[in-house]
């Protein structure tokens, strides 16, 4: 592939903010006229006296009787780009009255191959319609016979710019994209661009994006020059009084390894031009260092991954796995600008890489399972930690779902000390609901006794007046605890087991006594304090049982029961009982003490049922968050079946 001296409007990088265009194919003679003699022009015969030669239409010349035109041609206005052998300058169409870009040729007398080259040039560039490519309006020649062409004038900056401001990326991307696009249209057209690069990517102001330089494009199909690997290199960013004939033409820091070796250059070659602009974008650098220094690192290290020179910076990991692949040394690995520019719009589109999100959630998943091996008390919330995010990274993963739903309803061997406050806090609330519930109890008891003494004969004023004062003793420890949360466990046992002794005076051990005793067992065994230590509640209820039938027996209280011939007798050591009025009162607190005893039950059954049903609803909800086996719904019953999301 024969070197090619360089030109195009994209050659002066200093011109950021500027009126840039490229060439075309429109392919006219040129006539004098004015300082730029456009085409001759078509006057003549009317319309109807075109004539058609084959596939040529050629006009007739000659007065016009239809329509009188102004004189075809240019008046040229400022310079706007140079580069090696061609400049571009603002020019205003006399026929049409736009603003138009032309480029020319620099030199006085340039060579048969400057010009070859110069109008293969806006050939190659006006075979490429796409809205990323500068137009060409048309090709023609100047007084002095050099050729030029004109195409549509640009208003903006070039990506190196923007690069330079530090722009932010999502934007960027999204015109990257069209870049892709375009450069996909070229290689179907069979052209190469050879030297991608920001300054020559110009991003307009009202969102346009245009691909611009097409001077050193290559089309596949002509094989009339190759470029040998001994020649000099020549940075294009550097010329300016011309191009050294028998250079390897591109920008270092961007050329392929391959172009850089002289090898023939394929789209291949594009592709890892695009992928250093890619990388430049993400990491906020170039890949390769600025000048001859890059063909060094392009020959040694050609590809890199975003993330390993720009860990700081927050880059998705699609993003850096389709930069890292554009990158590959050997052209075949690299994906097409068509793939890429789909790549890139996935992630634009919020498609994330399932499969690179499937395998962090299972790397994640593993991490998690290891910290459930590990004792402390934080392996537990590491572990829910890590499984979260694998359930997050992969909501289909049943393996993820299972263990965070393990790990929810399973408490951890060591507590850590958050939730240790956590629970005792929620003790505390129901020590308050239990104390309050006790309270209520132990004041129905006192009043049953109130409400009795009128009725009833009583025979022991001083045991009356002691029991009164035992189930004072037992209300005002109630109200202590429900106001502060804690309850005072032993005081509790104490007093409890003192007052189950007293009542046991009133119709003996074996009546009455057992339905008390198990209304308290029920009040303690719904303290969780408790119940971590049952045998603090077996004590006690064989201190309720035995210390009063004991004090009996051994003679320290009057006996209140005797066994006599198969029948068991019950003495009040509290009241004198005669009559049917006793009979009626007996049968009265009898029913009024299980009621007591009975609503306490109830009520601590209640909250029992009401922290099981929390808990299942939980549970469900839990479960409607984890994958099922069956598909998820958008709704219940959907006609259209179900739908994954």
């Amino acid at each position: 592939m024969a070197s090619e001296p360089r030109s195009g409007a994209g050659e002066s990088d200093s011109e950021t903010r500027a009126t840039i265009a490229a060439a075309g194919d429109a392919t006219q003679d040129g006539h004098p006229g004015g300082a730029f003699a456009a085409t001759q022009a078509l006057s003549g015969s009317p319309p109807s006296d075109v004539i058609s030669q084959g596939s040529t239409i050629v006009p007739t010349w000659g007065p016009s009787s239809y329509a009188s035109l102004p004189e075809p041609g240019y008046q040229v206005g400022a310079l706007i780009g140079r580069g090696g052998m061609g400049e571009v300058v603002v020019a205003q169409d006399q026929r049409i009255g736009r603003e138009v870009a032309v480029k020319r040729i620099r030199a006085k007398h340039p060579t048969h191959d400057a010009v070859e080259r110069f109008l293969r040039e806006a050939r190659i560039q006006a075979r490429l319609d796409h809205p990323a490519i500068v137009p060409v309006y048309e090709l023609g020649t100047d007084a002095e016979g050099l050729p030029y062409f004109t195409m549509k004038r640009l208003t903006g900056v070039t990506l190196g710019k923007r690069l330079a401001d530090r722009a932010a990326v999502q934007p960027l991307l999204r015109a990257f994209v069209d870049v892709c696009l375009a450069i996909q249209l070229a290689h179907t057209r069979g052209v190469v661009h050879r030297d991608l690069k920001p300054s020559n990517i110009m991003l307009g102001d009202y969102g346009e994006v245009y691909v611009l330089d097409w001077g050193v494009a290559r089309v596949i199909s002509d094989r009339s020059r190759t470029t040998h690997p001994m020649q000099a290199v020549v940075d294009h960013d550097e010329v300016e009084d011309g191009t050294t004939a028998g250079s390897i033409l591109g920008t270092p820091g961007y050329m392929a390894p391959e172009q850089i070796k002289g090898h023939e250059v394929s789209p291949a070659a594009d592709i890892y031009a695009l992928g250093a602009i890619l990388f430049e974008i993400l990491a906020g650098e170039p890949l390769h260092p600025r000048g001859e220094a890059a063909l060094g690192t392009t020959l040694t290290q050609p590809q890199e991954a975003p993330t390993k020179r720009a860990g700081e910076r927050t880059i998705a990991p699609e993003l850096d796995g389709v930069c890292f692949d554009a990158l590959a040394e050997e052209p075949e690995a690299r994906p097409t600008a068509r793939e890429l520019a789909n790549r890139i719009q996935a992630y634009l589109d919020g498609d994330r890489d399932i499969e690179r999100r499937r395998a962090l959630s299972a790397t994640q998943l593993e991490s998690a399972r290891a910290a459930l091996e590990e004792s402390g008390p934080e392996a537990h919330a590491a572990a829910m930690r890590r499984a979260g995010r694998a359930l997050a990274l992969d909501p289909d993963s049943e393996d993820a779902a299972a263990l965070v739903g393990k790990l929810m309803l399973e408490p951890p061997e060591e507590m850590p000390k958050e939730l240790l406050t956590t629970i005792e806090r929620d003790h505390n609330a129901g020590n308050r609901d239990r104390a309050k519930k006790a309270l209520f109890s132990y004041i129905g008891v006192f009043a049953l006794n109130i409400v009795l003494l009128p009725v009833l004969d009583v025979k022991d004023w001083t045991l009356q007046l002691s029991f009164l004062g035992v189930v004072a003793i037992l209300c005002g420890l109630a109200y202590r605890a429900m106001v502060t949360r804690v309850s005072r466990i032993k005081s509790m046992f104490v007093v409890n087991l003192l007052g189950i002794i007293m009542f046991s005076r009133v119709l003996g051990p074996f009546m009455l006594t057992p339905i008390m005793t198990l209304g308290v067992l029920q009040s303690f065994s719904s303290s969780p304090r408790l119940l971590a230590k049952p045998l603090w509640i077996w004590a006690w209820l064989a201190a309720a049982v035995f210390v009063p039938v004991g004090l009996e027996l051994s003679g320290v209280f009057p006996r209140t029961f005797n066994f006599h011939d198969g029948v068991i007798s019950t003495v009040s050591q509290f009241y004198v009982l005669h009559g049917s009025t006793s009979e009626l009162v007996l049968v009265l607190a009898n029913v009024l003490v299980i009621a007591i005893c009975v609503r306490f039950m109830i009520a601590l059954s209640t909250n029992r049922d009401l922290a099981h049903r929390k808990l299942l609803v939980q549970s469900w909800h839990l479960e409607q968050m984890l994958p099922a086996k069956r598909p998820w719904q958008t709704s219940p019953g959907s006609a259209k079946g179900p739908t994954r999301y």
